[in-house]
């Protein structure tokens, strides 16, 4: 009978137990939504409070100097180059040189020959011939009547100048003749075709028999093209934002597709002084020495100008400069509230940018700047960003 009251009993406590347990599990889980909830709302209010006043670090604008370059395109062109035409229009008699020909200033380079020439010179050897004697009748006109007229009464005065005027003018067309005579003589040297300076024929357009003449006459094509290579113009053009400081003892260095790992040199000895209508940039040309002959003409070139550095900008990071479709500027920070301040920007060397502005030394920049941050809304600072940057300095 005990046994039983016994078992009874232990039957009833556990009922006890499992009934505080389901009891406590409720209490849990009518606590732990609230909880949570709580959690949640503390977070949004905190991200709210965020997004309404960001946090942010701050560089102080100080001034420097930034050495910087820019690569630019170019082009290598002879230093000298000349198409040669025909004076007159005449065949080609003998031919000397060929492409690759390396010349020599006055060397004869064709012959060419112009039966006419020759016609048109016995004529003007005629024609001088002719008014010599005509001169001479008239010359002795004059002098007869002249030593007459020192008779009084016998030579009119009139006709003592009539005579002198028509020797005059026969002496005139004596000079006139030689003029034509020179004209023709200085035409068959014309008939030679000799080199302007030294250089390399790099054209020719003829052949033994060819009808040549002056360009746009008898020939559209020149008889040959020589170039200087000994000498080159690396010919560059640079955009309008860095031609500020280039002078004509700037170096450069530069490379050519066809010979890669090699570097030249060269130093900046022309500069146009003016911007090209349509690029907006000032032309250069650089004059490079190929005493090697392994740069050729019409080469392009990667070319590298060093920028002059000024010690008047302001250097910044270069996150520190906001670019949008409308302006470029910067976020100063005063009295805890953003202000946007326009700026231009300058040189530029790895993460560094020169601006210029209403920016002082000294005044405080957000590092990071963006759209998001707007004009006039406030800001916290980061103390311990600050901190740490005073201590690298």
């Amino acid at each position: 009978m005990s046994l039983c009251i016994i078992m009874k009993t232990l039957k009833n406590k556990s009922l006890i137990i499992l009934a505080c347990l389901v009891a406590g599990v409720g209490l849990l889980s009518s606590c732990g939504p609230n909880k949570k909830e709580k959690d949640e709302q503390q977070q949004t209010v905190e991200a709210e409070n965020a997004l309404d006043t960001p946090t942010v670090a701050l560089i102080s604008a100080a001034k420097g100097k930034l050495s910087s370059s820019i690569t630019v395109p170019g082009e290598l062109q002879p230093f000298l180059q000349v198409d040669l035409y025909a004076k007159i229009n005449s065949y080609v008699k003998t031919l000397l040189v060929d492409i690759g020909s390396q010349v020599h200033k006055g060397q004869l380079l064709a012959t060419l020959e112009a039966p006419e020439i020759n016609s048109q010179l016995e004529e003007a050897k005629s024609r001088i011939q002719q008014n010599k004697a005509i001169l001479f009748a008239s010359k002795a006109t004059y002098d007869r009547l002249y030593h007459t007229s020192k008779t009084p009464g016998t030579v009119s005065l009139n006709d003592l100048e009539q005579a002198q005027a028509k020797m005059r003018s026969d002496s005139a067309n004596v000079e006139a003749a030689k003029s034509a005579y020179r004209v023709i003589i200085a035409n068959l040297d014309y008939l030679q075709i000799r080199a302007p300076f030294d250089g390399v024929i790099t054209v020719r357009n003829i052949n033994l028999g060819t009808y040549v003449g002056p360009a746009g006459g008898g020939s559209s094509q020149p008889l040959f093209v020589i170039q200087d290579h000994k000498r080159l113009r690396l010919v560059i053009s640079v955009p309008e934002n860095y031609t500020n400081g280039l002078n004509d003892k700037t170096e450069v260095s530069f490379s050519v597709k066809a010979l890669q790992g090699e570097k030249f040199t060269g130093q900046v000895k022309r500069l146009a002084g003016a911007l090209d209508q349509k690029l907006r940039s000032e032309r250069l040309e650089i004059d490079v020495l190929n005493k090697d002959n392994k740069l050729l003409p019409n080469m392009y070139a990667d070319v590298n100008v060093p920028l002059p550095s000024r010690d008047d900008a302001l250097i910044v990071p270069k996150t520190a400069v906001v670019t949008s479709t409308e302006k470029v500027f910067v976020i100063r920070v005063v009295n805890n509230r953003a202000e946007w301040v326009d700026v231009r920007k300058g040189l530029e060397s790895d993460n560094k940018i020169a601006i210029h502005g209403d920016i002082h030394p000294g005044d405080e920049l957000v590092e990071k700047a963006s759209e998001e941050i707007r004009n006039g809304s406030p800001v916290k600072t980061d103390p311990g960003k600050k901190a740490a940057e005073l201590t690298e300095k």
